[in-house]
């Protein structure tokens, strides 16, 4: 008790010593942990998952953009005659038509009733005198019926020996079966170098091009076999019939060469 009694404050300044070291000791891991938390929370922060905006709705605008680049077509012609008057034309029976959209007179109120085909014809109709047991040649009959003009369009014989070229039309490059009684003759054209065979029961027939006939009702007038190059007259305007096909006949105006078609209608 006596060594206390003596020593006591060398012994509070140990245990005081020996908490300050511990305490100094302790001091870098509480530097440490808090360096951690703060970290931590820093991070919690800054680098929090962000989410994405939603997309932004641009369909109105887009929808003002596309309006405002869509060209404003306005019409003050047929049939509106915001500016001038509806016409009316008398046709030669009498009646007024109202022309209120510009097609019920001319070739657009025009109809095609019927389309014919015109066809080259050839045929064999005799053979030619026999000389020394050998036939002289063959009669070959030639019709055109789209040829341009009617006289044309008759049929002509022509007379023709094998490997001879007739009116640059075709030749005669083959005789089947007997000379002088063959069961067919073959027949080189010459636009198409195209080999066919003709017999006596058998002719050779080919497209050359179409004839129509045309119905304009607002005049009750019919058109009875037009062909390429005849002209018909259409409310007081001549037209230029220019080509024809199995649906459809062309015309062109006589002054200003515009096109128009007239397309097949077969009811009414």
């Amino acid at each position: 008790m006596d060594w206390l009694k003596k020593h006591y404050e060398k012994l509070i300044l140990g245990v005081v010593l020996v908490v300050a070291a511990v305490a100094v000791a302790a001091v870098p891991l509480l530097i440490s942990q808090t360096r951690a938390q703060l970290e931590e929370q820093r991070n919690n922060i800054v680098r929090r998952p962000i989410r994405p905006l939603p997309p932004l709705d641009l369909s109105p605008m887009e929808a003002v953009v596309q309006r405002l680049e869509t060209p404003l077509h306005t019409d003050f012609g047929r049939p509106h005659f915001l500016f001038n008057p509806v016409q009316w034309q008398r046709t030669p029976d009498g009646n007024l038509i109202k022309l209120a959209r510009g097609t019920e007179t001319g070739p657009d109120a025009a109809v095609v009733t019927e389309i014919r085909p015109l066809h080259l014809i050839l045929t064999f109709d005799s053979v030619g005198p026999v000389l020394d047991g050998q036939p002289s040649g063959y009669l070959i009959g030639v019709e055109n019926e789209a040829a341009p003009t009617p006289a044309a369009r008759r049929k002509r014989q022509t007379f023709v020996r094998l490997n001879e070229k007739k009116e640059d039309l075709f030749t005669l490059r083959e005789v089947q079966g007997p000379p002088d009684n063959p069961t067919g003759l073959v027949l080189e054209l010459s636009d198409t170098g195209q080999r066919v065979v003709i017999s006596r029961e058998q002719p050779f027939r080919r497209v050359e091009g179409y004839v129509a006939d045309i119905r304009y009702d607002p005049e009750k007038r019919v058109f009875s076999g037009r062909r390429v190059g005849d002209r018909i007259t259409l409310a007081g305007e001549d037209y230029n019939v220019v080509a024809i096909t199995d649906e459809e006949v062309v015309v062109s105006h006589r002054l200003t060469g515009k096109k128009f078609t007239i397309r097949m209608r077969t009811e009414g």
